[in-house]
């Protein structure tokens, strides 16, 4: 088998050939190995593969030769040293923060996260003795009125899910790295063509693949990128003995979706630029978010850390929980649904799906309101999405 994990290549063509392995049949496309274990040719052969004397695979749980290139592909597009694929996004989410602190540590944590990644922070630590402080992510002044003796970790997610507020990366590293703690950056939103946490100085990068690297509704899956020393003390026996192993149908499904990622993202973040523009100018929205466009509110650290904008817009519809119904109802391309990076354009309503557990007043301080929505733009011709928008609004009005 061949594997070319030490070229230099461009990003699209990583993303087409980064870590590919060819069996004796010298396969085209990357092979699916459906195998739950794998045989020795002695007893001394099995003997010296579980002591981590020879290589190889030893157990699908543990490592599996499809999911191997996946993790190599990402660690080429990431600049990360190693990689484990696993489940889900929130797999990879709770397992790198799971696996970088313990009972009697303290996690600092943007409150601008999705649900269930805040339910982590809030409601799960804390069950095993992890303390945990949120703060507004914007402000570093919060960062570090935050930090206490036993800070360990800073988490935080940067485009944040909903209302895409930015936030400096190399700043929470500075103060993280003072204190000699990590920082865990979950990237999903800005993906991994327009923004590079790791090389900002965060220790740990985790994305939902579900998301835009599958970026077709096909399948889930989630990936922990860090340096080889953290994967191999804190992660490695935490993902043999929990299991939370991706499976080999859905890391091949997810190579072919890296394949398409540059051009699926541009064009996605292209005609969201549009969308967005369009939708500041229409009376009935109060508000709009976009990383790229000039009125963001952290566009100054937008020009800074990331390479393009999002594929994600945040607006506000006047008249509240209502109108905003009613103009999602109104839709016809436009898809009702909590996923996003899809190629298909979808729109959410964040306070009565995918933050609907959060108090009024913490939806308060995160900006979501009755009136808020999500729209993922997908690959459909941004006239027709603009089109069918104008449409939408002019019947909820």
């Amino acid at each position: 088998m061949t594997n070319d994990t030490k070229r230099t290549w461009k990003p699209a063509t990583t993303l087409v050939h980064g870590g590919t392995l060819r069996s004796e049949f010298g396969e085209t496309s990357e092979a699916i190995f459906l195998t739950q274990g794998f045989v020795y040719d002695t007893a001394e052969a099995a003997e010296a593969r579980f002591k981590g004397d020879e290589p190889g695979f030893v157990y699908s749980r543990y490592a599996n030769p499809t999911n191997d290139m996946f993790e190599k592909r990402m660690c080429q597009l990431e600049g990360a040293e190693d990689a484990r694929a696993t489940a889900s996004g929130m797999a990879a989410v709770a397992a790198a923060l799971l696996c970088s602190v313990k009972a009697g540590d303290h996690v600092v944590a943007a409150r601008a996260l999705f649900g269930s990644c805040r339910w982590i922070v809030e409601t799960l630590m804390p069950k095993y003795g992890i303390e945990s402080t949120l703060v507004d992510g914007t402000k570093m002044e919060e960062w570090e009125r935050a930090i206490r003796t036993n800070t360990k970790l800073f988490f935080l997610e940067s485009p944040t899910n909903p209302t895409l507020e930015v936030i400096d990366i190399a700043a929470v590293a500075k103060l993280a790295n003072a204190i000699g703690a990590r920082v865990v950056v979950d990237n999903v939103f800005a993906t991994p063509l327009q923004q590079k946490p790791l090389e900002l100085g965060a220790h740990i990068v985790v994305y939902s693949a579900t998301k835009h690297i599958d970026g077709q509704g096909r399948c889930l899956g989630g990936v922990v990128l860090s340096d080889k020393k953290w994967i191999d003390e804190n992660l490695h026996d935490y993902f043999r003995h929990t299991g939370p192993s991706l499976s080999p149908f859905n890391a091949w499904t997810l190579l072919k979706g890296l394949e398409t990622l540059p051009l699926r993202v541009r064009q996605q973040t292209e005609s969201a630029s549009r969308i967005a523009d369009f939708l500041a100018e229409r009376s009935a929205i109060s508000r709009v978010v976009y990383p790229g466009r000039k009125d963001h509110p952290q566009a100054d650290i937008i020009a800074r850390q990331m390479k393009g904008g999002s594929t994600l817009i945040c607006l506000d519809l006047k008249g509240g929980k209502k109108a905003a119904f009613d103009f999602v109802n109104a839709l016809e391309i436009i898809k009702i649904s909590n996923n996003l990076g899809d190629s298909k354009s979808l729109i959410t309503h964040p306070a009565t799906t995918t933050h609907k557990n959060l108090t009024d007043e913490a939806r308060a301080e995160l900006g979501i309101t009755g009136g808020t929505v999500r729209l993922s733009v997908g690959l459909e011709d941004g006239d027709d999405l603009i089109e069918d928008i104008e449409r939408a609004l002019a019947k909820a009005a």
